[in-house]
């Protein structure tokens, strides 16, 4: 039987504080080319893992195996030609261009004096070119962008040849651009050149793209660790975050905010898509609106499940019995508006035309897409609400 070679594992691993656990047993296995993400609120321990695992905070129990060796038995200079580490904080520099900050890579392989060789220059050449950060070589590392210098760190630490890269939320301070060049970056390098990456990443949603396997840490323990279609569930992503003012959409990859409460002013029909920005803006109008009859595999259907103030479905290729139908008829009587997604192209199945028919005939307020959805229209169906409650 073949022995499972991982670039990093631990056993029994216990990290905190002055000999005070924190987090006990985290028991990783990170093996080559495989990037590993860290999700969890603020102050759950994220960055007491990373920092234990890169030797920059003592470890309180168990062990961290670098390959096959000890972590603690390592020296500084062969850890640095194992691992490289990518910290949030702000690199202090003086008067050094990007090429320096890169070249300080290179150090563990140099004599005392630091002098680089012409083989020491082809990598760092070579690092740079890696991360398109070529053009940028001469520039005061202290006057490129965000974007630009979390490249240059990058080449740093690809520099020093590691098997291993360890970054504590490298995406932060960047914008949408660079958040994923930087993680298509990591993504290739581990891919292509089998480095191990371990990291943390506040968004979520790019944590499901980037990893391949997700670590939950909570706090005083590790939730859970496993594949990203396991982790990234309704379920598990309310419990790590305690979500209790809104909902994680799976399917989506979204948070979303808390449905609106009160009684549905309007009705919607939608399906294949077409509901998601009508449901957002219904929200953000602070208007409760009920939604179906959807069938229960419809991409619209998480999206109304999270929302809507009631939604009304079918399991999947099912009829929609009459029963059914006379409910959302009911509902539609309830509700001063009726609200179409779809055009006359999409109402793809008779009970959402035959609803349609309804709402006509009933002298409903008919509104097609978000098109109709204004504050002005929002606010009469406020003020209709109203009006109807102080009547009862």
């Amino acid at each position: 039987m073949t022995e499972e070679i991982c670039s990093l594992h631990t056993e029994a691993l216990n990290v905190g504080y002055n000999g005070v656990p924190l987090i006990r047993d985290i028991e990783i296995k990170l093996h080559p080319g495989e990037i590993l993400t860290l999700i969890g609120p603020n102050g759950a321990g994220k960055s007491t893992i990373l920092k234990s695992i890169a030797k920059f905070l003592d470890i309180v129990g168990g062990t961290v195996y670098i390959g096959q060796r000890d972590l603690q038995k390592m020296s500084p200079k062969d850890l640095s030609t194992e691992m490289s580490v990518v910290l949030t904080g702000r690199l202090s520099t003086e008067l050094m261009t990007c090429r320096e900050v890169v070249e300080t890579g290179r150090y563990p392989y140099t004599g005392r004096l630091g002098i680089l060789s012409d083989a020491d220059h082809e990598v760092v050449d070579r690092s740079m070119a890696l991360v398109n950060a070529t053009e940028i070589a001469d520039k005061d590392f202290t006057q490129i962008s965000d974007g630009q210098r979390q490249r240059v760190l990058l080449a740093r630490a690809i520099c020093q040849e590691p098997n291993i890269i360890v970054l504590d939320e490298p995406t932060s301070f960047l914008d949408v651009h660079y958040k994923l060049e930087l993680l298509t970056l990591l993504r290739r390098l581990a891919k292509a050149q089998g480095i191990a990456v371990i990291m943390s990443l506040h968004e979520i949603d790019l944590a499901q793209k980037v990893a391949d396997t997700v670590m939950c840490v909570k706090g005083d323990r590790i939730l859970r660790y496993g594949k990203p279609q396991d982790i990234f569930t309704s379920e598990t992503i309310s419990e790590l975050y305690s979500l209790d003012n809104g909902t994680y959409n799976a399917l989506y990859g979204s948070v979303e905010l808390a449905r609106v409460e009160g009684a549905p002013l309007v009705f919607a029909i939608a399906g294949a898509g077409t509901g998601a920005v009508p449901f957002r803006l219904l929200q953000r109008e602070n208007i409760p609106f009920a939604a179906g009859v959807l069938f229960e595999n419809d991409i619209d259907f998480p999206l109304a499940h999270d929302l809507a103030a009631q939604v009304i479905s079918v399991p999947p290729f099912n009829h929609v019995k009459p029963l059914k139908l006379q409910e959302a008829k009911d509902l539609i009587d309830a509700c001063p508006a009726f609200l179409c997604c779809m055009d006359d192209e999409t109402l793809l199945h008779s009970a959402n035309r035959k609803l349609y028919k309804h709402a006509v005939e009933q002298g409903k307020l008919i509104l097609r897409g978000s098109k109709n959805l204004t504050p002005e229209t929002c606010a009469a169906l406020r003020a209709q609400a109203q009006e109807a409650s102080h009547g009862l």
